[in-house]
């Protein structure tokens, strides 16, 4: 499917905001990037200036992260019949793949949004909130768990964090810390999941 001019903009803007920098991207590499003629104000058709589509690129992504959320609730109820091991690790695999998926915004979130702070808010409570609070909703919504009294919201976090952590440090490094792949990484992380969730499981099975 072929992209308007409005959505080549927006994604060549934030390949080059990730790559170079918001302040280091000029107007004119953005039209160039997007198949527009440089300097000849095609970007300004569509936005009104270089941070409008900064915002649009973050607004597009907390919409597609929403109907990302509202899908993955419909498809868990599936899953149920999985081993607890199992639905852990897939759910570790969908979280490295939605870094991958978010790869750009992510870097522009941590080299330029401090810059704008209104960005970083709608970030925090149209993606990084709402991620968070649909794994702790997953997890206490397992039927090993369901009977558990625990404190999912910070569960979610540790477990969530663990992956934002090992992705930021893969890329940062540009390769995995101590060389642990994502297979070995996804069954470390499983590993530790049912450690932390493990006796409240067996207690209700």
């Amino acid at each position: 499917m072929q992209r308007s001019t409005r959505e080549r903009i927006v994604a060549e803007a934030l390949r080059l905001f990730a790559e170079r920098g918001y302040a280091a991207t000029s107007v004119a590499e953005i039209e160039a990037a997007a198949g527009l003629s440089p300097g000849a104000g095609g970007l300004y058709r569509h936005f009104r200036s270089k941070e409008e589509v900064l915002a649009s690129a973050v607004r597009e992504h907390i919409t597609r992260t929403a109907e990302q959320i509202s899908t993955t609730f419909e498809q868990s109820a599936a899953l149920q019949e999985q081993p607890l091991a199992d639905r852990l690790r897939l759910a570790a695999a969908a979280g490295l793949r939605k870094m991958r998926e978010e790869a750009d915004l992510i870097r522009v979130l941590f080299r330029d949004l401090d810059k704008f702070p209104g960005l970083v808010t709608e970030m925090r409570e149209g993606i990084a909130n709402p991620l968070y609070d649909l794994f702790a909703k997953w997890l206490s919504g397992q039927p090993e768990l369901a009977a558990a009294d625990e404190d999912w919201d910070a569960v979610a976090l540790v477990l969530g964090g663990s992956i934002v952590n090992y992705w930021l440090a893969q890329d940062a490094l540009h390769e995995p810390p101590n060389l642990v792949d994502e297979d070995r990484f996804v069954g470390g992380w499983t590993r530790l999941a049912m450690g932390l969730v493990g006796t409240r499981a067996e207690a209700v099975q």
